[in-house]
């Protein structure tokens, strides 16, 4: 069975064999790992590539620079991510930057953290979170 995962670095939609782990994945374009999780701050269009092409679940922080709990959870989304290679893909929405996603989301408090799956919403919370609870949080989507 293969996946389709979105490369963080040229957003090209890459197609891999299913694995309970990989020891490596490039992307057939760039040529980059695909283990590189970092979260990838995205604009609408980027935004939809990813929800529309990878089948893990993207897990998306829509936050902004002058909130404190946005960026108190930084370090924890991006230590959440680095932990989650393949299993999920975190991206990030800057809501002052991008206020039609916000309003396209009805984004009302942040952070607020949606997974979306297939391209579908699967579930939100708002609030900052630990990476633990996090993690746990974004497992049952995988």
């Amino acid at each position: 069975m293969n996946v389709n995962v979105v490369c963080p670095h040229c957003f090209k939609v890459n197609r891999i064999p299913k694995k309970e782990a990989y020891a490596k994945a490039n992307c057939g374009g760039c040529k980059n790992s695909l283990l590189q999780s970092t979260p990838v701050s995205v604009d609408a269009d980027k935004f939809g590539t990813f929800i529309a092409n990878s089948d893990i679940p993207v897990v998306v922080d829509f936050w902004a620079p002058w909130c404190g709990p946005c960026l108190q959870m930084a370090p924890a989304f991006e230590e959440a991510a680095l932990a989650m290679p393949l299993q999920a893909q975190f991206n990030k929405v800057n809501t002052d930057e991008q206020q039609s996603l916000g309003g396209q989301y009805g984004i009302q408090s942040i952070p607020t953290l949606i997974v979306f799956k297939n391209g579908r919403e699967l579930n939100r919370v708002s609030g900052a979170m630990d990476a633990a609870r996090l993690q746990s949080w974004v497992r049952q989507f995988v």
